[in-house]
């Protein structure tokens, strides 16, 4: 019991973590967003027609795809995603074993 109770402790302080990084990653956007508009309206930086809008989008779905790896992915692909996914892959493999040595059985049987 004492096991599980940890795994669900480090398995909440993992998910806390990556929801940390998600909003630090979102402010991060928003400021950095700001800096790039402000750097070309007011403090005449360009590089061409509207620049930051191009970069604003690349890091806009970047965010998307960091959100969609903390809250679709990671949230159902977890601990116990993986031990499902390789106690089936036993049995799988188990029943494998299983039908080749009946079949091995049967042959030698039928040999003799």
């Amino acid at each position: 019991m004492e096991k599980e109770l940890h795994e669900q402790y480090e398995y909440a302080r993992r998910r806390i973590r990556q929801k940390k990084t998600l909003y630090f990653h979102f402010v991060l956007f928003l400021l950095g967003s700001l800096f790039l508009f402000v750097a070309d309206r007011f403090l005449n930086i360009s590089y061409g027609q509207n620049w930051y809008i191009w970069i604003i989008t690349v890091w806009f779905f970047i965010f998307i795809l960091h959100f969609i790896k903390v809250y679709i992915t990671d949230r159902f692909m977890n601990k116990n995603w993986e031990r499902e996914q390789i106690d089936r892959l036993v049995a799988l493999q188990q029943k494998r074993i299983t039908q080749l040595d009946s079949s091995i059985n049967d042959n030698t049987e039928n040999k003799l």
